[in-house]
């Protein structure tokens, strides 16, 4: 285990590269997909049950574990692996995104982001500086900048001036971060869907040197095709030789096609999210298991998947316990979610590794496409 923050790439097909971003905390094998922990849990999983899915990192959330329980509270009982459990790498977000949502309790201003508690109203400050402090407490391996994320679709002069404060944001943030081997600050591309707005972004965030990149601003409303226009030309802004994470992506199919445009990290809620309301994500595509077509049906949800639903129950339970919201259902689903997206990362290692992408991603379309199993 490295005691410094690394990445090497050890195959390339096309702009897809596979490889290890090395932490003191472990190894993360990329492509990754990153499981959402909120408030310092993935809803409805135990940390060794994420694990088992293959899961190497977990992300957290700064703006919700700074309001509940607090980011001082949580360095004050070891920090928030050992407050949660998860003894693997953490990445934390800056709570820029979750503040800007905010619209109608925050004040924005060069400073930072002035902004009313969802839970109670109370009111806070959050700057690059703050931010800094925050995720320093909580202890997590990668730090998130603290930027401004415009929802799309916006005016060129709205995304021009966001990205310009996010940029200086930026260097504010990796001047509070500090010298802290070990641990690692990413910082955030924006600039809409905007070529050369996105290239000032990236010869700014180059200059301020970073440990890896993210690509912000993007799944906000804009839609795949624009979101993939974006990313024939965003990962190829930013340095070749550091991570690159594409922020809050998403569906299957989004994720395959951002690592073939050189993509190395994502996280989205989809997966859990979607379990606890009965979608199952699956090779057939998305599965809704309210729909009555399951109800009679003693077959597995999946027959060529290993996790707990499809190794032991049927789709006929799994509807039942889905509409009687009985918490198992909610279990079984996500457990299913997080095994399928850390069997389809694998599978994307592995034919990056192997020279077949092209062919593993043709399979992956085609099986998606003939939708799912009959109905008895």
């Amino acid at each position: 285990m490295s005691n410094t923050f690394g990445f090497t790439i050890s195959a390339r097909q096309g702009r897809a590269r596979t490889g290890v971003v090395s932490t003191p905390k472990g190894e993360i094998r990329t492509p990754a997909f990153m499981p959402v922990g909120t408030a310092a849990t993935v809803k409805a999983m135990m940390p060794e049950n994420v694990r088992a899915t293959g899961a190497d990192i977990l992300l957290g959330n700064t703006y919700h574990l700074m309001l509940r329980p607090g980011a001082e509270r949580i360095h004050n009982l070891g920090g928030l692996h050992r407050f949660m459990n998860w003894d693997r790498p953490i990445l934390t977000d800056s709570g820029g995104f979750q503040v800007m949502s905010l619209t109608d309790l925050r004040k924005l201003t060069e400073e930072g982001v002035k902004f009313r508690s969802h839970i109670d109203g109370s009111e806070h400050n959050l700057t690059p500086e703050r931010s800094m402090e925050i995720q320093k407490l909580l202890g997590s391996d990668i730090v998130m900048c603290f930027d401004e994320c415009p929802a799309l679709p916006a005016d060129r002069k709205r995304i021009e001036e966001s990205m310009q404060l996010s940029m200086r944001w930026a260097q504010r943030s990796r001047d509070a971060f500090g010298d802290r081997p070990g641990y690692a600050l990413f910082g955030i591309q924006q600039g809409g869907l905007e070529e050369d707005l996105r290239a000032q972004s990236a010869e700014a965030l180059r200059g301020i040197e970073f440990d890896g990149y993210a690509i912000g601003g993007l799944a906000v409303g804009e839609g795949q095709e624009a979101m993939f226009g974006c990313l024939d030309y965003a990962p190829g802004q930013l340095p070749e030789d550091k991570p690159r994470y594409l922020m809050g992506v998403g569906k299957p199919d989004d994720i395959v096609g951002a690592v073939q445009r050189g993509v190395d990290m994502f996280d989205c809620v989809l997966p859990s999210r979607s379990g606890r309301t009965g979608q199952a994500q699956t090779r057939m595509g998305a599965i809704n298991l309210r729909n009555a077509r399951h109800k009679d049906d003693p077959r597995p949800l999946d027959v060529e998947c290993t996790c707990p639903a499809c190794a032991n129950y049927s789709r006929a339970y799994l509807h039942h316990v889905i509409k009687s919201q009985e918490i198992i259902g909610s279990m079984l689903l996500t457990w299913h979610n997080l095994h399928y997206y850390q069997e389809l990362m694998a599978g994307l290692r592995g034919a990056i590794a192997d020279g077949t992408l092209d062919d593993f991603v043709a399979r992956f379309h085609a099986r998606r496409a003939q939708g799912d199993i009959e109905i008895l």
